[in-house]
């Protein structure tokens, strides 16, 4: 009995030597890596004790080389003209800018009247500040001053997909024709609904447009509303990242075919990383009118929120903002479905416009030089505004030797 239990004990002992030396060799192993990083990298991270490394640390290390070549800085101005701020009427979600027979260009959501909500009666009233909208569209000669022409793409006759409110316009020029695609919705607006991606074109950026008589893109249809109760968080199951809603579409032609980016909404939508779950796709189709097909590899962004694209170097770069752990960076991808972090940017403006006019050749942000935004006076009154930008490559005090872009 004796030797059988001396027997175990060196069994058992062995066992423990045998896991303490796979613990060590790989906890060994891990720091392999780690071993042979330079002396000029330790130092430019100003690390100086290779040998003990803190998660951050070797985070840092794992990091990609990086220029600062995406980085930049912005400040955001007051239009003139008819898009300056003006109480009681409601201008948002700006289109990119586009400039023909000598005019810019630039589409967007408006409509008039405070916010009600959700809590009366949602067929009369107004729920958000984009309900009961039509696209409208302004003019410049310089970019600052705007006149306000009028009315581009209205919403549907009652029972059509657009009925309720048309919103969060793109323009895109394709061979010598024009194409909007926005938000749509149909009565009645209550929280549960999903909203789909509609479209128009027509062969003058003036109109008159002609609108897709179906939606061009639709929620996935996998997720499952808990009971009846009007709570979108309630759910018995959450489907596909766009099970709720797909936003802010913005169509680019892209290797021969035509890539709809779009923001999605969860149903059952949590709060993670500090922010709500918001997450983009994209759809891609022979040609605009579609059909549309989602890619398997949706989603295409772990974070975001309005859709920000554009070609860059052979690929396509994204502005992402607001939401989900890699908020606020700037993407790119050769493929335009896998991105990769380029920078991380400071005080991006919201639902930005960009200058589809600006030179991409010059510098990868060039397009983000100058363009349009919104702002909220309140939540009842939003307004257009103008936005700058510079390339920052380093940070320098007053007086300090050194310059920017």
């Amino acid at each position: 009995m004796k030797k059988s239990l001396i027997v175990l004990a060196s069994v058992l002992t062995l066992g423990m030597v045998s896991c303490n030396q796979a613990d060590e060799k790989k906890t060994c192993c891990s720091e392999d890596k780690y071993s042979n990083i330079s002396d000029a990298k330790l130092d430019k991270l100003g690390i100086t004790d290779r040998n003990h490394l803190s998660a951050a640390s070797k985070r840092a290390l794992d990091w990609p080389e990086r220029t600062n070549d995406w980085y930049m800085e912005f400040e955001v101005f007051d239009l003139k003209g008819d898009l300056a701020y003006e109480e009681g009427v409601v201008r948002r979600d700006p289109s990119a800018i586009i400039k023909e027979d000598g005019k810019y260009f630039v589409w967007y959501t408006r409509s008039t009247g405070k916010v009600d909500g959700f809590a009366g009666d949602i067929e009369n009233d107004k729920v958000f500040p984009w309900d009961r909208c039509d696209i409208w569209y302004a003019t410049s000669d310089d970019g600052i001053t705007w006149k306000e022409e009028g009315p581009a793409v209205k919403r549907g006759e009652k029972g059509a997909y657009d009925d309720r409110s048309v919103f969060t316009v793109e323009i895109m020029k394709w061979e010598d024709k024009f194409y909007l695609c926005y938000q749509t919705v149909k009565s009645p607006y209550n929280v549960r609904v999903k909203n789909q991606v509609g479209l128009a074109w027509a062969d003058s950026p003036r109109g008159p447009w002609t609108k897709s008589k179906e939606p061009i893109l639709s929620p996935a249809d996998n997720g499952v509303w808990k009971g009846t109760t009007q709570n979108r968080f309630l759910v018995e199951k959450k489907g596909d990242f766009d099970s709720h809603k797909v936003h802010d579409p913005c169509i680019l032609p892209f290797k021969g075919k035509f890539y709809l980016y779009y923001k999605g909404e969860q149903m059952g939508e949590e709060i993670t990383w500090g922010g709500r779950q918001i997450r983009h796709g994209v759809a891609i189709a022979d040609k605009p009118e579609g059909p549309y097909v989602k890619s398997p590899y949706n989603p295409i962004s772990n974070s975001g929120h309005e859709i920000c694209v554009w070609k860059q170097d052979g690929g396509i770069a994204a502005l992402i903002t607001t939401d989900g752990p890699e908020r606020n960076t700037v993407q790119w991808s050769p493929d335009g479905i896998n991105f990769e972090i380029k920078a991380a940017i400071k005080g991006a403006p919201h639902a930005i416009g960009l200058n589809r006019t600006a030179d991409t050749k010059k510098h990868p942000t060039e397009i983000l030089r100058w363009g349009v935004t919104h702002e909220y006076k309140n939540y009842n009154w939003q307004y257009i505004r103008g936005f700058r930008s510079r390339a920052l490559k380093n940070h320098t005090a007053i007086g300090e030797a050194g310059s920017d872009e």
